[in-house]
């Protein structure tokens, strides 16, 4: 007999279908899910089968008020024509009550397969979707200004009057500025990770664009959520940046992975304690 997941569920990775996973985890339970599932046929997740319109309405149902989804898709070609996949499922997220709070672009530095009547492919979409207004933004200002002055806070009404004319003091433009939503990254060995069991996984996204993700729409002690765990990447980000983690994955082979990659990395959280584990038929506990 299978063991069940603990329905509050926490720094766990869990072996099993995702679609019946989720429902046994609580309403309004995760604060951030950063996820890419598999499109098209472009991935090879060993014939699993992606039951998409089941896996949003779970995770519309389990995220907070508040909360955000992050879902990292692109299009593939077939017969002369991109699919469109990506963009139908981000309008079917809008059906069923998320918001489309941004479309960004996550830029690869490089292609797999070139493209000889349209131009190289290097992107993928971010959808970030958002239950409500969202929470929480911590914005990345990494963004060099490219000057750096001060301004007066005076402004001319139309009626040509000024605004602020008894006011002498000065706005400073900073060093750095918040970025723009085109995410740039270095893909490919050693770039995308350094740890070599991650490339067994065939669609591996960069460490540092899962990082930046957390550390955008979630804060330390928050739950962060991936049920499409693969080789783990959002988890070991989420434990790395202090935060809870949930991954799921129905490879067996990968949740391994994802559990070994935990297992070497040290929280921020140093009251929390590294402990290996056992994997049994249906969970792998990373943390107790």
């Amino acid at each position: 007999m299978k063991k069940k997941p603990s329905q509050n569920p926490t720094n766990v990775i869990i072996y099993g279908n995702n679609a019946e996973i989720l429902t046994q985890i609580p309403d309004n339970y995760v604060d951030l899910t950063v996820t890419s599932p598999p499109y098209d046929k472009l991935r090879d997740y060993q014939g699993f089968r992606f039951d998409f319109q089941t896996i949003a309405a779970e995770l519309y149902r389990i995220t907070k008020q508040g909360g955000v989804l992050v879902w990292i898709i692109g299009d593939s070609t077939i017969k002369g024509s991109e699919t469109g996949s990506s963009f139908k499922q981000a309008l079917y997220f809008k059906e069923i009550g998320f918001l489309l709070h941004d479309t960004m672009i996550y830029q690869k530095s490089g292609f797999a397969f070139p493209s000889k009547n349209r131009y190289h492919q290097i992107f993928e979409f971010m959808f970030v979707l958002s239950k409500g207004k969202p929470r929480t933004f911590n914005p990345i200002k990494d963004k060099p200004n490219k000057s750096q002055y001060t301004f007066s806070k005076k402004r001319r009404h139309k009626d040509g009057t000024m605004s602020h004319q008894q006011d002498t003091s000065r706005i400073s433009v900073e060093d750095f500025g918040m970025r723009f939503n085109i995410w740039r990254y270095k893909t490919g060995r050693p770039h995308t990770t350094p740890d070599d069991a991650a490339y067994q996984h065939p669609a591996l996204f960069p460490e540092k664009l899962a990082r930046d993700h957390i550390l955008s729409w979630s804060n330390p002690g928050d739950i962060v959520l991936d049920p499409m765990n693969g080789a783990g990447t959002t988890t070991k980000m989420a434990h790395t940046l202090g935060r809870k983690f949930i991954g799921i994955d129905i490879s067996k082979d990968y949740c391994k992975i994802a559990l070994e990659r935990l297992q070497s990395v040290k929280s921020k959280d140093q009251t929390e304690q590294t402990e290996k584990s056992t994997i049994n038929s249906t969970i792998l506990t990373a943390f107790q």
